[in-house]
């Protein structure tokens, strides 16, 4: 059995990607929702508000898995429109992070420049796995 890993890229993007769940789910449970156990805000949206939060965490973990997966694969042509379409949601994932904090409170896009950069760099690392050719 020969397993090796075809796709570093795809590896590094897999990684960071469980590495960005672990920390969006730690950082949720320690310090976002329990600042909704007040309350002044309704069950339903602080119910609304966790669902979606988990959600993420949960989209990060299986895009993770799919990538890590996805490296040791050798037909690329195969697993090429799956990173693409990945890099599509993680467009319009920081379109919609940028888009609705300049809506409600444009001084606070500083406050997304860590994110920003990060998907960024993941979407980068994705493109540059998408280009590589097979080695002959």
């Amino acid at each position: 059995m020969n397993i090796r890993i075809r796709n570093f890229y795809y590896l590094i993007a897999g990684v960071l990607a469980m590495l960005f769940a672990f920390t969006h789910a730690w950082n949720g449970q320690s310090v976002v929702l329990p600042t909704l156990d007040i309350k002044a805000i309704s069950l339903s949206t602080r119910t609304v508000f966790n669902y979606v939060w988990h959600i993420i965490t949960a989209e990060n973990l299986v895009i993770g898995i799919a990538f890590i997966i996805m490296s040791f694969q050798t037909e690329r042509s195969k697993i090429r429109l799956v990173a693409w379409m990945i890099v599509a949601i993680l467009m319009v994932r920081l379109m919609v992070i940028l888009g609705i904090t300049a809506l409600l409170d444009v001084s606070a896009l500083t406050d997304t420049l860590i994110d920003s950069v990060a998907i960024v760099i993941y979407i980068a690392l994705i493109i540059l796995g998408t280009r590589m050719k097979k080695k002959q």
